[in-house]
């Protein structure tokens, strides 16, 4: 046998070998597929999908519930920081006044997103809401169409462009994405710059961010401290020090307040916390609800950060692709704070074990992975749950999809599984 360097493989995880040489060109065919545009049905689908999300852009500008939607929150903290409020971005008051003056009917909620986004957003402040959101809602409609071209190569499966890009309309991660393939390349510096830029949504970065601490991946964690500086310091000029400190303040009201609707409601979300409080919020209290939410999530963390030291050090195959997956799902569970349109990440993860899928050796763990994968993919599933308050109970789906996908990390690192077996059984690479 011979060792053979895969296309964007990572080398810290190991090289994969194969038998044949015609084995090598199903392994390289497979990495480097790409979305093919031209005069095919891919690319009518990927024009038709352009003209259904812009179309849902517009559909929802001119709908009655535009002052409903997420974005009304965002843009009045943008409009707080546009208008020299920024002091004040997170007094309840101030918020609560310019919300009245802003929208007929508006949205409960309150902004508690961080200073830095209010301050990056401001410009778009400047303009009325509509437009705004209209220029808004494209940019995501661009991102959402770009992102599947990013992902293709290293996501295999389904190996159908039609099936590809079908999948697409649930989730759409850009950070998660732009992290992974940078770290495929080699590039950590540049994967840490990506990930700190996620602080946007910083509960589930930050999570991301310990693995690669306790795993002591330096260059990654210098590219995360740098956006992580940039973006502190753009906070600060936004809001000052008085407004850093009421967010702190109003960060931990949220967290003694989870069934606060203007919060968010935490309690009804698919977050440890979340499934944690549904259990046992009538028999203990709040702190003691925090106490087990905390110590849970520090053994999460450490497991994973455990199994993806042993993967790397042990594992005779390209390993990387599942330990991301389940770093991405430890994130998610983690996350305090967490609403449908959070489960985007995910979709990183579903495609990458996918892409690895456990050969026919390994039934128990192709049925849990083939389930939850299936149940994720279903929208009307989540419509229900919201519908009915009860989202937390994606958690315990989402905890299996964690613990599946580390099984498959460390079977994939013995000969009883070859790897990178996809569903269909067919064997691209074959461990020493």
């Amino acid at each position: 046998m011979r060792k053979v360097e895969t296309n964007g493989m990572n080398q810290r995880y190991g090289a994969e070998t194969v038998e044949s040489s015609p084995a090598v060109s199903r392994v390289t065919e497979r990495t480097a597929r790409k979305l093919e545009f031209g005069p095919n049905e891919t690319t009518l689908v990927f024009l038709a999908a352009a003209v259904l999300v812009f179309s849902s852009v517009l559909w929802t500008a001119n709908g009655r519930n535009l002052e409903k939607i997420d974005f009304s929150v965002t843009y009045l903290g943008a409009r707080m920081v546009h208008q020299g409020q920024g002091a004040k971005l997170y007094d309840l008051t101030e918020q609560v006044k310019l919300r009245s003056a802003l929208y007929q009917h508006p949205n409960p909620l309150i902004y508690e997103h961080p200073p830095f986004e209010a301050l990056l957003l401001s410009p778009l402040a400047a303009l009325p809401y509509k437009t705004a959101y209209l220029i808004w809602g494209s940019i995501n409609a661009m991102l959402w169409l770009v992102l599947p071209y990013l992902l293709r190569r290293y996501a295999t499966v389904p190996e159908d462009g039609l099936a590809y890009l079908a999948l697409w309309f649930i989730f759409a991660p850009l950070v998660y994405i732009l992290t992974f393939i940078s770290l495929k390349g080699r590039r950590d510096l540049l994967a840490g710059v990506f990930l700190g830029l996620g602080l946007f949504k910083f509960q589930f970065v930050m999570p991301f961010a310990l693995i690669f601490l306790l795993r002591k991946k330096w260059r990654f964690l210098a590219g995360f401290a740098l956006s992580a500086t940039v973006l502190a310091a753009l906070s600060l000029v936004a809001v000052g020090w008085q407004g850093m400190t009421s967010y702190v303040h109003l960060l931990l009201s949220i967290g003694s307040n989870p069934g606060n609707v203007s919060y968010g409601s935490a309690v009804d979300m698919p977050t440890l916390h979340g499934f944690v409080y549904a259990l046992l919020s009538r028999a203990v209290g709040v702190r003691a609800i925090s106490v087990v939410v905390a110590v849970v999530s520090v053994l999460v963390i450490l497991f994973t950060a455990s199994r993806s030291e042993h993967a790397e050090r042990t594992g005779k195959d390209n390993s990387f692709d599942r330990v991301f997956a389940a770093t991405v799902a430890m994130s998610l569970m983690t996350g305090l704070h967490m609403f449908t349109h959070d489960f985007s990440p995910l979709m990183l993860a579903l495609f990458l074990v996918a892409a690895h899928f456990p050969g026919r050796a390994h039934p128990g763990l192709r049925w849990l992975l083939g389930i939850t994968m299936a149940l994720f993919w279903i929208p009307p599933l989540y419509f229900v749950l919201v519908a009915r308050h009860c989202l937390y109970l994606m958690f315990p789906l989402l905890a299996m999809f964690w613990l599946a996908t580390l099984a498959l990390c460390r079977t994939s690192e013995g000969s009883a599984l070859p790897a990178g077996t996809g569903p269909s059984g067919e064997m691209r690479s074959v461990s020493d």
